[in-house]
Parts: C-alpha cells; sequence; structure tokens
C-alpha cells in the first residue's frame, strides 16, 4: 500500500463527469451499487445534457453524475463533490463550481491537448491554472493511454478500447474508497457476458487496472472507509423513481385485483416508467407505446371504463396536451392516474433538467369546474408508494389523480426497503353487479360520493358515458342549469372528501418555533438536511412538507397557527406559497425559489433560512 494512511469518513460525494458518450452514469451506477451493497446510505443525481448529440469535447455535452454515501442515512446527492472524476477539460471547467475546498480532481492526461482545451472553450492551454485548482489535489493519470495498455492483447478495435476508460477511472475510485470490485464485475459480465464476452473481459481488466494505478502509485496519500448505514432491518435494493412509480402501480393493480394499463407517449424524463410496465407482461400488465400524447391518454380512458387500472405518464408539455381528456375522465368520473415527472420549461424548456412548476397545470390546468387529486412523490423510493397511494385513491374515490414527480427524484436513486405487500392496505373499487330488482343509476354515490365502476359487457348495466353533463342519477345527457350546478358540487366535494382518509401531517421539529420551513415534493431532503443541520445547531426551526397537495390533508391550519415565520422552498417561481396563501389567507408566507434546472443546495438553504432568525 505504499505507507497510504487509510482514513475513516462519515459520508462522501463523488462527480463523475464526461462526454455524453463516456459511460459517466454506468459508472456512477456501478460505484453507487456497490456502496449499497456495503451497506452505506446512497442518494445520487444523474445530471444528462440537454442535447441528444452535443459536439464532443464542449461543455454543452457534458454528462455527470453525484453520488453521495455515508454512514448514516442519506436524503440529498450533496452539494459540492469531495472527488471529481473529470474524463475531459470540459468536464474539468463544467463541474468546477462543484468542488469543496481541498477536493481530490483525476482529470484523464491524455485530453489536456490544445484541440480538446479549445473545444472546452479555455482561453489558455493551462485549465488548471486559469480554473485556479493550485491548492487541490489534481491527478492527472494517461487514462486512455493505460487503458490502451492494458487491454492491448485482447485484439478489440481501438474504438472498444477506450471506451473502456470509464472502467479505469472506476477502479482508481474503488481503490480510493476500499470498494470491492467484485459487484461492478458480475454486472459486466451479465451485461455482455452472452452478447460479447471479449468486451466484458475488457471491462473487467480496466477496472483492474485502474485499481492497480492507484494502488501501485504514490499519487494518494490517502485511501477512506465509510462505515454502513444503521437502517431499519429489511431486503434493500437501489432504485430510482420511474422504476419505483412503475412498481407502484403494479403493487395497486394487485390489491385491486383487477389489471394495470398503460397508454403513454414517451417523453423525457417520464420514458422510463413506460418502459418499466412494458416488461412486466408476466403481472398481465398491458402497455400502449401511442402516437401522441392524447391518443395516450385517450386509450387509458378507454381501458378504465373497460375495467382496468389506468394509468398514463407524461411530462410538462404532455400534460398541456392531456388536459382536455383529463377533463373527459373528470366528467365520466373514471379512475385514471396521470403521471407528470416535472421538468424545466415552458414549452420544452430544459428537457433533461428538474423543475417544480407544474403545480398550478395540476391543479387548475383545465377547463370548466374540474377538480382533480394532486399528489406529489418525495424521494426516488417513496415514488412506490406515493403511485400505489395515487391508484388506490383513484379507484376507490372514482376520480382521475394526478402523480406529480420531477426529474431529480425520477432519475435518482437510493436504498429501497422492499415491503411486504401485506403491509399495504386493501383497495376496494366500487365495482358494481348486476340486481334484477333494481333499476342501475349510474351516478348513485357511495359514501365517498362516488358512483358505482359498472364494466361494459354486463347486463342491466348498461348506461351512457362521454364528455356532456350526466343527469345527477341516470346518467343520460341534462342541460338542465340545477342539475349542472348540483354535479359541479359533488364532483368537487368528492374530492376534498378525500382528505378524510389521508394522514396527518407530520412536523420535523418542535411544535412551536421561530421558523417553520415548507415544501413539497422532490425538495423534502435537501429541506429536511439543510433543518436538521440547523437544528443541532441550536436555531429554532422546524419543517413540514406535503405530499397529498389537493386536497390539504386535516390539520394544517392549526400547525401553521404555531409558527412566528413561514417560508416556502420550491424549485419554480412560487406557485405552492400562492396555492397557500389562497388557501390559509390569515397567514403570511415568505418564500425561497430557484429555476436554474438544479435542485436546491444545503449551503444556499442554510444561508437563506439564518436571515430569517435575525
Amino acid at each position: 500500500m505504499n505507507n497510504v494512511n487509510v482514513h475513516e469518513l462519515q459520508d462522501v460525494v463523488i462527480r463523475f463527469s464526461g462526454d455524453s458518450g463516456d459511460g459517466m452514469q454506468l459508472t456512477g451506477t456501478l460505484f453507487s451499487d456497490t456502496s449499497a451493497l456495503l451497506g452505506n446510505g446512497i442518494s445520487t443525481f444523474p445530471d444528462y445534457p440537454a442535447e441528444i448529440r452535443a459536439p464532443q469535447g464542449t461543455v454543452a455535452g457534458v454528462s455527470g453524475f453525484q453520488v453521495h454515501f455515508g454512514s448514516y442515512r442519506i436524503d440529498n446527492p450533496g452539494d459540492y463533490c469531495d472527488v471529481l472524476v473529470a474524463m475531459n477539460p470540459a468536464a474539468l471547467k463544467a463541474n468546477r463550481k462543484w468542488l469543496k475546498r481541498g477536493a481530490t480532481v483525476i482529470i484523464d492526461g491524455d485530453t489536456l491537448t490544445e484541440e480538446h482545451i479549445r473545444k472546452a472553450g479555455f482561453s489558455t492551454l493551462d485549465p488548471i491554472e486559469e480554473l485556479g485548482l493550485g491548492e487541490y489535489n489534481v491527478v492527472i493519470p494517461a487514462i486512455t493511454t493505460m487503458t490502451r495498455d492494458a487491454l492491448a492483447d485482447m485484439g478489440l478495435d481501438n474504438k472498444s478500447v477506450v471506451k473502456c476508460k470509464n472502467m479505469f477511472a472506476l477502479g482508481i475510485c474503488f481503490w480510493l474508497y476500499n470498494r470491492p470490485e467484485d459487484h461492478a464485475k458480475s454486472y459486466l459480465e451479465s451485461k455482455f457476458a452472452k452478447k460479447n464476452p471479449l468486451v466484458a473481459e475488457a471491462n473487467k481488466r480496466a477496472i483492474d487496472a485502474g485499481y492497480n494505478y492507484a494502488a501501485n502509485t504514490h499519487q494518494f496519500a490517502n485511501t477512506y472507509t465509510v462505515a454502513p448505514a444503521q437502517l431499519e432491518k429489511g431486503t434493500y435494493r437501489s432504485i430510482n423513481g420511474n422504476v419505483a412509480t412503475a412498481w407502484g402501480f403494479c403493487a395497486a393493480a394487485e390489491k385491486a385485483g383487477l389489471p394495470l394499463f398503460c397508454g403513454s407517449y414517451p417523453i423525457t424524463p417520464a420514458t422510463v416508467i413506460l418502459e418499466e410496465l412494458a416488461k412486466r407482461k408476466d403481472l398481465g400488465v398491458k402497455t400502449v407505446q401511442a402516437e401522441d400524447e392524447i391518443a395516450g391518454i385517450c386509450t387509458s380512458i378507454g381501458a378504465a371504463y373497460a375495467g382496468n387500472f389506468a394509468v398514463t405518464t407524461t411530462s410538462g408539455p404532455g400534460l398541456s396536451l392531456k388536459s382536455e381528456a383529463m377533463g373527459l375522465a373528470v366528467m365520466a368520473e373514471l379512475p385514471l392516474v396521470v403521471v407528470d415527472v416535472q421538468r424545466g420549461g415552458p414549452s420544452t424548456g430544459l428537457p433533461t433538467k428538474t423543475e417544480q412548476s407544474d403545480l398550478m397545470q395540476a391543479l387548475y390546468g383545465r377547463n370548466g369546474e374540474c377538480p382533480m387529486v394532486v399528489v406529489a412523490a418525495s424521494s426516488p423510493s417513496d415514488c412506490f408508494h406515493y403511485a400505489f397511494m395515487a391508484g388506490k385513491i383513484a379507484m376507490e374515490h372514482m376520480t382521475p389523480v394526478v402523480l406529480l414527480t420531477d426529474g431529480f427524484i425520477a432519475n435518482g436513486s437510493e436504498p429501497w426497503r422492499i415491503p411486504s405487500m401485506s403491509d399495504y392496505p386493501t383497495i376496494t373499487p366500487p365495482i358494481v353487479e348486476p340486481h334484477a330488482e333494481q333499476d342501475f343509476m349510474p351516478y348513485a354515490r357511495n359514501e365517498k360520493l362516488a358512483r358505482g365502476w359498472a364494466f361494459p359487457g354486463k347486463k342491466g348495466l348498461e348506461h351512457r358515458i362521454g364528455g356532456l353533463e350526466k343527469d345527477h342519477l341516470r346518467g343520460t345527457i341534462s342541460y338542465d342549469p340545477a342539475n349542472h350546478q348540483e354535479m359541479t358540487s359533488t364532483r368537487r366535494r368528492k374530492v376534498e372528501l378525500v382528505a378524510d382518509s389521508l394522514p396527518a401531517p407530520e412536523v420535523f421539529g418542535p411544535d412551536e418555533a421561530d421558523v417553520l420551513v415548507i415544501g413539497w415534493g422532490g425538495t423534502r431532503g435537501h429541506l429536511h438536511s439543510a433543518v436538521a443541520q440547523l437544528q443541532a445547531e441550536g436555531k429554532s426551526i422546524a419543517h413540514l412538507h406535503f405530499n397529498y397537495i389537493y386536497p390539504l390533508p386535516h390539520g394544517v391550519e392549526d400547525i401553521l397557527a404555531r409558527y412566528r415565520r413561514i417560508i416556502v422552498c420550491e424549485l419554480n417561481e412560487g406557485q405552492f406559497a400562492a396555492y397557500m396563501r389562497q388557501t390559509f389567507q390569515q397567514f403570511t408566507f415568505e418564500q425561497y425559489n430557484k429555476c436554474e434546472g438544479q435542485p436546491f443546495t444545503l449551503v444556499e438553504l442554510r444561508d437563506k433560512f439564518n436571515t430569517l432568525f435575525q
């Protein structure tokens, strides 16, 4: 070990960065999965370029993957990195701002050529000096050359050899943080062994070469260990938000005893949900990749009418296109879950970046009085829970539900404790069976104001369906003014009654304090961590986070009354703050907003919250 010192750390942030073709997402995933298998707490943040194929070597084409792992439960992917792996000068330039003071920078020395440096937009030929990295631990191994040397006798073409350089970088990081190579090698074998075992062997050899380089040179004075986290006992796996959402829908369909149907049009960053559901034919899942967003939701509405648990998935632009059909689902009172994986807007905006700017569209973006339940997930793993609960609400209350996630939690991953399905509640849709002794009234309602779910093809349950206003009992078309008022009020009241089944809000921190931080959806991890740090410093501060947006749970007003100052933090220009002001006009809500296509950082949150105590 060349007298290398081993230090134990509580947590570490590593950022892998390079061209979009350099395999940074795979590299980061293998490192994070390995750390998860060792029992560390994990949170990851993939950062994709918006352009499909930006010019190689340019800042616009830089792809990143950040992993935060520690000896405790990790709630966020970290602000600034302890280690930056930069596969070229553009990656170094794009990520300079994310370096902690004294961080280690590993850059492929083979890319420090005039061509690469100019492409990255540097004004001099010394990017290390230009970026002011003199006080950092900068390591410049010739990664591409050493990868070629390690694989020289394998008979691979140059392109295939160079593609393995990301595994060389991974090997360096495995050595630096005392991570075993076994999981990564097993993954490579399963991925490539059947199609191209030579490629699998080349990548495994590249990992060894990087590991041995780090172990046998004096480039690193220390190595580090991170102890396992003390997590709740159970079986864990790493999961991202999109996969968790798909699985939550599968679980809801199973609990309801109904087939699952998804009709969707592919759109970044929601496409993976459709792809994951398409794999689940073994569970009876049916998927349709429609020709456009409108066709996607309309096939799902038809599937709901036919007796399926129906979902459709999209992002902000697609939600706009689905709005008319969402009104149809409200009028027809059919169960449907519409997933909106939010991204930066407006229009096509920032397709690969995160934002929370679709809230007003989810709440009000339809013509007429058109109330829909709105639910928001707040971490990659709890996308499973809120997808399940969105399905339960939709089917039991016979109403469409909007489920909001965002690009940050959809693509990010963390350890997920696999639940027992016996721990999840039953789902009992109000399915109607024929009764010979009485006439069927399709809009007669139960105690939840949900109408009966009558599947087509059953004698005696024939009824009209469509977008025109219905008679309050028979479902025939009605233009009667009093009937329209009654049906409008009933549809609103039906959604409001969902609040009776929602869990009470939980406050993290004291019941009374100087400051209450409010958030919703995918900002929870950052807000929780920032508040926890200030609480540890003795500050009088608490955190209230919302997953059920409309209707809000009971008891919110009583909670708000106990705090001196209230600040709403969200990745938009103040949409939830405006909603809270409209709902609770007796309180003053301050705002902290960000619209950069990036999550909050703990530093900026702490700085803002500290101003509230002055």
